[in-house]
């Protein structure tokens, strides 16, 4: 995995990070941190699809990825709508899974470069599932 694709994903990381614990800490009121946490989860979910996108398209497979590319998007659209409602943070983590998943299964990369985005991808995934816990946590 090249180095600057690490680097950009475990940048990524920073506010999944950074915003429960400005929340735990009062630096940040806990419902404004549990906001940002909401709305950039949401974004990020929703960057997924166009991966999904451009897997389809270079495949030149117009058909259920196209749709399903679709799905990571308007479901960060739903989080953000009902944004403050409990089970949105749990909805995304949920969805964050389901990403991983659905690239383990469906993209189409060489074997050696999808053991190491998947690697990478299941220690990015698991800091944020677990991020989505801690604003849980804080939350309840």
């Amino acid at each position: 995995m090249p180095y600057s694709v690490v680097y950009l994903g475990t940048a990524g990381l920073i506010p999944f990070i950074l915003l429960p614990l400005v929340g735990s800490l009062d630096w940040l009121p806990l419902t404004t941190s549990a906001r940002y946490f909401t709305q950039y989860s949401a974004v990020l979910l929703s960057f997924f699809g166009g991966i999904y996108w451009w897997d389809a398209l270079s495949k030149r497979e117009y058909g259920a990825q196209l749709y399903i590319a679709m799905l990571p998007t308007l479901l960060g659209w739903l989080c953000l709508v009902l944004a403050g409602h409990p089970f949105v943070l749990g909805l995304l983590s949920l969805c964050y899974l389901g990403v991983l998943f659905y690239d383990k299964q469906s993209l189409t990369l060489t074997k050696e470069e999808i053991v190491s985005y998947i690697t990478l991808r299941m220690a990015l995934t698991t800091v944020v599932v677990l991020s989505h816990g801690w604003m849980i946590i804080l939350l309840f």
